[in-house]
């Protein structure tokens, strides 16, 4: 039964980065994309990360309307919750690349 388990997670596994792939040929600027399947991402992941980033964009628009200068606590927040696999550096760069989260992302540019 554990083998199923695992053959079934490869496969939706590879359904779900074919899907990227199908996004890529029509734009291949899509950097995080290329980035979820060079890494091995899962789906559940990248839903995690895009919530999370929905939370530390609207963190960072608050502590700017209240005068906040400094995100490093929201940067590491975020890149503590990278898989080992992946850096900081690489993120920022292809999200901004995919014009994904970019006041977040052109704020963290700052710290890599």
């Amino acid at each position: 039964m554990m083998e199923y388990e695992k053959l079934l997670e490869k496969i939706q596994l590879l359904e779900y980065h074919q899907q990227l792939l199908l996004k890529l040929l029509d734009n291949p600027n899509l950097h995080f994309y290329k980035l979820i399947i060079e890494k091995g991402l899962t789906q559940d992941f990248v839903e995690r990360f895009f919530h999370l980033c929905d939370k530390l964009n609207m963190e960072l628009k608050k502590q700017k309307a209240e005068g906040f200068v400094y995100f490093h606590p929201l940067f590491n927040e975020l890149s503590e919750n990278l898989p080992a696999n992946m850096n900081m550096k690489e993120v920022v760069k292809a999200c901004l690349a995919q014009k994904l989260y970019e006041p977040l992302f052109l704020e963290f540019r700052k710290y890599i």
